[in-house]
């Protein structure tokens, strides 16, 4: 169902970083700059705006490294100020390899804060897959997004999202896959209110029609924070995500995170941990799960040069499996 799983609030990495699937794009989840600022940078006295509910993780996540295996060259090329496309050859001996062209139009609307905001990016693969992402701010507070993805000739998602944030709540309705032919619908609704200037709660309902089947999922939601960590808990008929973020000083973040699925009757505890060396221009981001995983990933600014080395390798202790990738990231 492509983006349409992201939409779910259950477990994500129950198999990851063994997995024979292909990585997602990068654009598969909901864009950064969806985000609101910091909710302690407010100063009036005002509850702030809790931002997205797809980002309730996000700081957590953003510590653990990424999946790598293989060979990966990517190259950046920025031709105007709102032109960028970008060239991705992945050789793999675990999953297919392949060839990705990747090009962004750049958001210039007045409401964007973000001025490098992408408004409409398009994707293909060497397999003919498609996948084509349109983020437009119709007004300051509403936000659209629209998503199609194909899997060689064949549509596998399409999926039309609004979003409106107010002063102090979010709340957005994603319509994916309509198909009045087979009468098959999922509606997504999403709702966030900031209690306090730390606490926000809110919930997900998922609710899925088909000629055969027809049911929903209601997800709850919460979130505190302090200047130093956040704590987040999803919790519903699907299972558990728990997340736990702490940033120990400038260079060092970790991230806790625990996720149950009643659907595959599994559980899993991740420990992962992010640590900079600005004067090496270095990144290490390294993770350990309760499925006797291990791995690390290591970024390293190939200056004066505009390239970054990648080297990263996971261990499955459990499997006797070991995976090892090297990346180049030009531009």
């Amino acid at each position: 169902m492509g983006s349409v799983l992201a939409l779910s609030s259950g477990p994500g990495h129950q198999n990851w970083p063994f997995s024979t699937d292909r990585p997602p794009s990068r654009w598969d989840a909901h864009p950064a700059h969806w985000d609101s600022p910091p909710r302690w940078e407010r100063r009036d006295g005002r509850l702030p705006n809790p931002g997205s509910f797809h980002s309730l993780h996000r700081s957590c996540k953003d510590v653990f490294p990424q999946q790598i295996e293989g060979v990966k060259m990517i190259i950046n090329k920025t031709l105007s100020s709102f032109f960028k496309i970008s060239h991705a050859l992945h050789l793999s001996a675990v999953s297919p390899s392949y060839y990705r062209f990747h090009v962004e139009h750049l958001q210039s609307d007045d409401y964007s804060k973000d001025k490098d905001a992408p408004a409409l990016i398009g994707e293909m693969d060497s397999s003919g897959s498609l996948n084509a992402h349109a983020l437009l701010h119709l007004t300051e507070r509403v936000r659209a997004r629209t998503v199609f993805q194909t899997q060689q000739s064949q549509f596998v998602t399409w999926q039309f999202e609004t979003e409106y944030r107010g002063n102090d709540f979010t709340a957005a309705v994603t319509v994916a896959n309509p198909d009045v032919l087979r009468e098959s619908v999922i509606l997504v609704a999403h709702f966030l209110q900031s209690v306090t200037s730390g606490l926000v709660l809110g919930g997900e309902l998922v609710y899925h029609r088909g000629r055969a089947e027809e049911g929903g999922i209601l997800t709850l939601a919460g979130q505190y924070s302090r200047p130093n960590w956040t704590a987040t808990l999803n919790a519903g008929k699907g299972g558990a995500h728990a997340s736990y973020y702490h940033r120990a000083n400038k260079q060092i973040q970790v991230g806790v995170e625990f996720e149950a699925s009643t659907r595959t009757q599994e559980t899993t505890t991740s420990f992962g941990y992010q640590m900079e060396l600005p004067e090496a221009n270095m990144v290490f981001r390294g993770m350990i799960n309760s499925r006797c995983i291990i791995g690390g990933v290591l970024e390293k600014r190939l200056t004066p040069l505009p390239a970054t080395l990648i080297m990263g390798a996971f261990v499955n202790h459990r499997g006797d499996k070991l995976q090892v990738g090297l990346g180049v990231n030009v531009g």
